[in-house]
């Protein structure tokens, strides 16, 4: 039940990565030597999703550190290599904390930092496996033991982890449990990730999906065809309030209104303890070309521009529950991510 095509992989002297902006019509894979190509490949989509990019932020340390000692770069040429590798994305948190995290072995070389980006690359896999867990038990006890409809925003799988993934990977444990009946993926535009990528997914894991326009999931669910929706996340506020793909939030208000569980997978490293809630989460804003657009061919008028925002900010009121490896919060009841970090107060799971 995975894609069997890995997203992100070390050779020993380049970043292997799935080129995600070909799929599904092909399979091809980039080998990442130098900063400038990996910048480029994570503004292009090439590789994406908040716990993919945290992996490839901390590979791209090393690819830092080797380009500076063949080049011949000093210190601070290095280290101004890895600060823009570092703010390649700004909304996905987890791609400075994958640069953060290796930052200690950089004196260490290239190899040592490797090292660690690969324990990182590791972890993320078995704490997806987790997440996939807590998140089947949580809705399987509440939206009732039997195959469920399930609605889902964008791409949070394999393709957007280290393997298996987050929202997907909790899609995957309910279809191993014969209890799913049917995925509706939203189409996610501007880029389609959920008709490209988060369908080939399913398809290729056997799971029944189809897909629809982002602009039919708020009907999708108000008509009381949807059980729960499962989302992933890009950055999460000490709050709960939850920055996730445009199109995250009238799903969100659709499920209140219909008391459908709205259901938050994420790894713990997206949750930004720093920042107080979803108001000071940077929104990215993307080239005015893919909207203005379509298969190489203007869509608007010369003269119209375009207001291309990749994300939004879901209010913790709205989120039923988020899932990380570590368990499962309830938001909406108060359960808050920056209440389960705090000494004393418990873990996670609820």
């Amino acid at each position: 039940m995975t894609t069997d095509v890995p997203t992100i992989a070390w050779t020993g002297d380049a970043l292997r990565l799935l080129d995600q902006t070909v799929l599904p019509h092909r399979v091809e894979f980039l080998a990442v030597q130098d900063v400038d190509a990996l910048v480029d490949a994570i503004r292009r989509l090439v590789v994406r999703g908040a716990p993919a990019l945290g992996v490839a932020g901390a590979f791209g340390v090393a690819i830092a550190v080797r380009q500076a000692e063949r080049e011949g770069w000093d210190s601070a040429g290095r280290d101004a290599a890895i600060a823009r590798v570092r703010e390649a994305r700004p909304t996905a948190v987890n791609l400075a904390a994958g640069v953060d995290r290796v930052l200690p072995f950089v004196a260490k070389g290239a190899d040592a930092v490797a090292a660690e980006a690969q324990a990182l690359l590791d972890e993320d896999v078995r704490g997806n496996r987790a997440i996939g867990a807590h998140g089947a038990d949580w809705i399987l006890a509440r939206a009732g033991d039997r195959p469920l409809r399930v609605l889902t925003h964008c791409n949070a799988g394999s393709l957007a982890t280290a393997g298996w993934g987050t929202a997907l990977g909790i899609v995957r444990e309910l279809h191993g449990r014969g209890r799913v009946e049917i995925v509706y993926a939203d189409e996610t535009r501007p880029l389609l990730q959920g008709a490209r990528l988060t369908a080939w997914e399913l398809d290729r894991a056997g799971i029944p999906c189809v897909v629809q326009a982002d602009g039919a999931a708020p009907s999708t669910i108000l008509r009381g065809l949807v059980d729960v929706a499962v989302i992933g996340a890009d950055r999460i506020a000490a709050n709960g309030d939850t920055a996730n793909k445009i199109g995250s939030v009238g799903v969100a208000l659709a499920c209140r209104e219909a008391g459908v569980p709205l259901v938050v997978a994420a790894p713990w490293s997206t949750v930004d303890l720093a920042l107080p809630g979803g108001a000071g989460v940077p929104i990215e804003e993307r080239d005015a070309g893919e909207i203005l657009s379509w298969g190489g061919a203007r869509t608007a008028p010369e003269r119209v521009g375009a207001f291309n925002p990749a994300f939004d900010v879901t209010p913790a009121r709205l989120v039923t529950a988020l899932v990380t490896e570590t368990g499962v919060l309830e938001v909406s009841k108060g359960a808050t991510p920056a209440a389960a970090a705090t000494p004393g107060s418990g873990s996670a799971g609820v």
